[in-house]
């Protein structure tokens, strides 16, 4: 499940301070076995049940990058969204993700260089209320202006 929420873009000259954005996303094992797959990563915490079991999690988790995952796509597709790039992301695990949970992924404005195009973001992943993830996005915002 993902929320259904309007793609595009919001402009340099448009962001303001405290802006936020979020989507909603429920993960499923299909979802843990393609991004184990893209991304090589098939750590039997995230694949293996009776070897997860075993862990401090006491059973599988999802990838903390599939989770941070759900950050890029606000960020690429809502705030600021299409055109953004990426310049740095901070990544902070705070609990893990599993199979069926519902994350709140939400990123926040907290900082703007209309100069240089800047945008300095507020980044929280949460499950149930309870924060999985925070961290600070920089990105390059796409601008209105046409020189």
């Amino acid at each position: 499940m993902l929320d259904n929420l309007p793609r595009g873009t919001i402009t340099i000259e448009e962001i303001e301070m405290g802006m936020v954005r979020h989507l909603r996303k429920t993960i499923t094992d299909e979802d843990i076995e393609m991004f184990a797959r893209v991304s090589t990563d098939r750590n039997p915490v995230h694949m293996d049940a009776d070897y997860a079991s075993e862990t401090i999690f006491e059973g599988r988790i999802a990838h903390g990058m599939l989770t941070a995952g759900l950050i890029s796509a606000v960020i690429g597709e809502q705030l600021p969204g299409h055109g953004t790039i990426y310049m740095g992301q901070s990544l902070t695990f705070l609990g893990p993700v599993r199979p069926g949970d519902t994350v709140l992924a939400e990123v926040e404005v907290i900082g703007i260089d209309h100069a240089k195009r800047r945008v300095r973001l507020e980044t929280r992943c949460t499950v149930d209320g309870k924060k999985v993830l925070i961290g600070e996005a920089t990105v390059l915002a796409p601008s209105g202006k046409f020189d």
